[in-house]
């Protein structure tokens, strides 16, 4: 058994899922208004494996690490698709302009 002092260097991902109880939506239907879900926190993610709530801290960690996950996703598929049409034409210099500036044709 290896010994370990301290938290670990690199924060475990938990498996997270969508809440039944409110499906996700972090709030339940009242009588009058909407409530704060108190099965998942008002969080709509609860643990994959157990169906319980994270306490807080760790809620708000695995969120980020998501949030950071799905951010970085969407940079890439930035990034390898190619603009074409009306778009290109915006975003990349022509050099048709005066002293070989973008022309437009606005």
């Amino acid at each position: 058994m290896k010994k370990s002092h301290g938290p670990a260097f690199r924060a475990a991902r938990i498996k997270l899922t969508r809440c039944s109880a409110c499906r996700g939506r972090a709030v339940v239907q009242g009588v009058f208004h909407d409530l704060p879900c108190d099965r998942c926190n008002a969080s709509g993610w609860v643990s994959a494996e157990a169906g319980e709530a994270l306490p807080l801290d760790v809620l708000v960690t695995q969120l980020s690490l998501r949030l950071q996950a799905a951010e970085q996703q969407i940079e890439q598929l930035k990034r390898s698709v190619p603009m074409n049409g009306p778009t290109a034409q915006y975003t990349q210099n022509n050099r048709r302009g005066a002293g070989g500036t973008n022309y437009t044709g606005d």
